[in-house]
């Protein structure tokens, strides 16, 4: 039986190049409402993202991400942040974060996770209250080339275990 979103699972890539191809805006609404719509401990959704288009503003995120250059390059990128005072900002908005990559590879936008704390500098630069903080970059587009790639992942076997650890899962 064919399953669209274990499909997006297994394809899924790290895209860093993009073509300079405009994301629809309906394309980048699903994107983000994904990220909106993730679950979230006790339904506090103590999150906030900002999407960045012109590219002024992409070039200076490329800057200030030290694991992303590549933002400079991309059509727009999501600011994802969390509350500072939340117990659960960082679990919450990585869930959310999985989502809109998801969402994003079922529509033909590549993307990559970047940053992950010390991001303060694109918090001042997209103006979100001292009282976020920043998790990551999401750099978006269409992917420069075709995506031809493989996952070197372990087996099954040696990441899950039936009951208790070392009992095969069947």
């Amino acid at each position: 039986m064919a399953n669209p979103v274990f499909d997006a699972v297994r394809s899924m890539m790290a895209i860093r190049d993009y073509q300079q191809k405009p994301i629809p805006a309906d394309v980048v609404t699903r994107i983000v409402d994904a990220g909106r719509l993730t679950a979230s401990a006790s339904n506090q959704q103590e999150w906030h993202f900002v999407v960045v288009r012109e590219p002024e503003n992409l070039r200076a995120l490329g800057s200030l991400v030290r694991t992303g250059p590549y933002i400079a390059k991309s059509v727009l990128a999501i600011v994802v942040a969390y509350e500072k005072d939340s117990h659960t900002g960082v679990s919450d908005c990585s869930r959310a974060i999985q989502s809109m990559l998801l969402t994003a590879w079922a529509e033909g936008v590549g993307s990559n996770w970047t940053g992950f704390g010390g991001l303060e500098g694109v918090r001042n630069k997209v103006r979100l209250p001292d009282r976020y903080e920043v998790l990551a970059v999401l750099p978006l587009g269409y992917p420069a080339r075709p995506v031809k790639g493989s996952k070197k992942r372990k087996s099954l076997s040696e990441v899950a275990s039936a009951e208790r650890f070392g009992t095969p899962l069947a």
